[in-house]
């Protein structure tokens, strides 16, 4: 999985497999054992779990990002490198 971002431990990543179902943008996120997936229209917790706490920083993070995660969803669904997006600070 292509990660997309990292901070305080917490990596975002982002992919998109014709064969599954993803018909929502969202993003994968793993911090230590933990694994979810977020939608990125409204950072709802879509599967998985995370401590409150990291939960909270990832949706924060996905609404000051939503345009360049959306660009990136664009882009992976059409089989391209994504971008980079800034940690959260």
């Amino acid at each position: 999985m292509p990660a997309i971002s990292m901070f305080y431990g917490i990596i975002i990543s982002m992919f998109f497999e014709i064969k599954e179902k993803h018909h929502l943008p969202h993003i994968h996120i793993r911090y230590q054992n933990y694994r979810a997936s977020l939608a990125i229209e409204d950072a709802t917790l879509l599967a998985g779990e995370l401590p409150v706490r990291q939960l909270r920083m990832v949706q924060v993070w996905v609404d000051l990002h939503r345009e360049e995660l959306l660009a990136d969803w664009e882009i992976v669904k059409a089989g391209g490198e994504l971008f980079r997006i800034d940690p959260l600070k």
